[in-house]
């Protein structure tokens, strides 16, 4: 089984990423599972602005993102609060892979069927729960089954504060909701492998 995850933080590398130090949580515990996992730090990555899974303009690197999402049966979004909300690199994936809504597999299913998808936020401020809603919504219309409790976040209140590489304040729950998160994703994900989704009815 693979999973695949997508950290949606403005920090390009090196830059230490909070997000991706939270997904670490989910990506130890599902490696504890056998899980091979891919971690994606989108905007490291030219990806144009479109609807499309193919290539918008030479150079365009989401085919190979839509290719991972492909091979992998578990997704993780990971993605910072800003102004409440989902990043903006979290958003142009998200629209990417609207293309994935009319693609469909040999067997005439979604593609995105079969396959489950959770959500990591992090931030000073408040808004996890409205990230969380956004992208983990977009992600069932897409055709990913979101099992529950498929998330875990991480912050300190509203207003600015320190960030969760400078606070061991609410680590303790973030990382123990991390580990049910990946522990839901593969057990759903091992289900949906033993007895498939058929094609919906026409």
């Amino acid at each position: 089984m693979k999973a695949l995850v997508i950290n949606c933080t403005l920090k390009r590398s090196p830059d230490p990423s909070n997000t991706e130090a939270l997904a670490g949580v989910v990506v130890e515990q599902l490696e504890k599972y056998g899980v091979g996992v891919d971690v994606v730090r989108a905007v490291d990555l030219p990806i144009e602005s479109g609807v499309v899974s193919e290539a918008v303009r030479e150079g365009d690197a989401w085919p190979l993102v839509h290719a991972k999402l492909l091979d992998a049966e578990i997704l993780v979004i990971a993605s910072p609060t800003w102004l409440g909300r989902p990043s903006s690199v979290a958003q142009r994936v998200l629209e990417r892979m609207d293309a994935m809504l009319s693609e469909t597999d040999d067997e005439d299913r979604p593609v995105a069927y079969n396959r489950v998808a959770g959500v990591v936020v992090t931030g000073n401020e408040d808004g996890a729960h409205h990230v969380i809603s956004e992208i983990s919504g977009a992600l069932a219309d897409i055709g990913y089954t979101v099992p529950g409790q498929a998330w875990t976040y991480w912050h300190l209140g509203p207003g600015p504060g320190p960030d969760y590489l400078d606070d061991e304040r609410g680590r303790e729950w973030s990382h123990r909701t991390g580990r049910a998160m990946a522990a839901n994703l593969h057990g759903v994900a091992s289900a949906l492998a033993a007895r498939p989704l058929d094609a919906p009815p026409g």
